[in-house]
């Protein structure tokens, strides 16, 4: 399929730059992706459309603070942004960096965040050891930077949001437990403490998974046809206690109803590419059990695609030409096997009729649960 089938028209001012307050109060737009029809409601009101018996799957990482700012002896001005580990002690870093000269070398000193609260007691400084033939950057902190990181850094927004000032917290999901992306995983940003109560109070269960979202997510697909696009790697953990509860809940008859994009990546890997099987091969049975497992995904999830763990899914409002809007038309699609490009067109009119009525897209923007 073309790239420029996910294309889409999105003024401007359809982009979030505040989240809804609180947390629940975003709309919710309700997919029916089998007849297309749609209900228009508010995210507290998701409970409506679960079942006792369901489970709800959430990505529980949470967002490090990946941006840090420095200069060079001679008072040019870095930012660096951090991309992974590549060493357990969290000193040596594949980084995205920005400034004048920063060859292999270089030294940066960086500055303390305007929000720590007391000076640095040792200046931390950052060296560019290695340039990577796309032009990012691997560098070596002078100390483990898991120790400092709320000292230097600061936790960073999409560039698309450009008006918000408030706590960066808020950028985090209220299960976030364990530290390691550089973007949140957005459909979570709806749940409240109360609403995750009310929903085990009406018997639908609530687990998570981590997967540590990378910067590459949101990137626009550039290829031409997107069978040829590479999807970037992630590091994600799937627990067996989780992954023995998911298997009960299918086989009992509940629903497996993924909490984003990074948990239907997580989800779909450990039924396929973490038990050694080929994602693509559709001759499998229909059903395939989760296994636990930690490490690599790369799992690209485009149209043709057939769902082997995920029955419902809970996700914002996506980028044009972006992976995420291939995944989520191939879940929609796979309600229609005799017609392949069914999914595009149904999520695609869902967008349309979401601007119509006033949707908020993207990281800050409104939601859907598509079942």
């Amino acid at each position: 399929m073309k790239t420029s089938l996910f294309d889409y028209v999105l003024p401007p001012e359809f982009i979030a730059q505040q989240p809804a307050e609180p947390r629940d109060a975003s709309r919710l737009m309700v997919l029916d992706r089998q007849t297309g029809s749609i209900a228009h409601r508010v995210f507290r009101e998701i409970g409506e459309f679960l079942r006792a018996g369901d489970l709800l799957i959430a990505n529980d990482s949470r967002v490090i603070a990946a941006r840090l700012f420095g200069h060079k002896s001679t008072g040019g001005k870095v930012e660096i942004f951090l991309l992974r580990p590549l060493d357990a002690s969290g000193r040596e870093w594949q980084c995205l960096v920005r400034g004048r000269h920063l060859v292999e070398g270089a030294q940066v000193t960086l500055d303390a965040h305007h929000t720590a609260p007391s000076p640095p007691s040792t200046p931390l400084t950052a060296t560019i050891v290695g340039v990577e033939e796309s032009g990012l950057r691997q560098v070596r902190f002078s100390l483990p930077l898991w120790e400092r990181l709320d000292e230097v850094g600061e936790v960073p927004l999409p560039p698309y949001i450009t008006a918000y000032t408030g706590d960066r917290e808020r950028y985090q999901t209220v299960y976030s437990r364990d530290p390691g992306s550089v973007a949140a995983p957005t459909a979570g940003l709806h749940f409240t403490p109360e609403l995750l109560v009310a929903l085990r109070r009406h018997g639908v269960g609530f687990d998570t998974v981590t997967l540590h979202v990378g910067l590459d997510t949101f990137q626009p697909v550039s290829v031409e046809e997107i069978e040829e696009h590479r999807i970037h790697t992630e590091w994600a953990e799937l627990s067996s206690a989780v992954a023995r509860r998911i298997n009960d809940t299918t086989l009992q008859g509940g629903r497996i109803v993924a909490v984003g994009t990074t948990t239907v990546r997580t989800l779909e890997w450990a039924a396929t590419g973490a038990q050694g099987l080929d994602p693509y091969d559709n001759t499998a049975c229909p059903w395939q059990r989760t296994a636990a497992f930690a490490g690599s995904v790369n799992l690209f999830i485009r149209p043709g695609y057939r769902f082997r763990a995920v029955d419902a899914l809970i996700t914002n409002f996506h980028l044009p030409r972006s992976s995420l809007l291939m995944l989520v038309s191939a879940f929609v699609g796979q309600a229609h096997t005799g017609d392949p490009d069914a999914g595009r067109r149904i999520l695609l009119d869902a967008y349309a009729e979401a601007m119509r009525v006033g949707y908020r897209f993207f990281s800050f923007g409104d939601a859907m649960l598509i079942v």
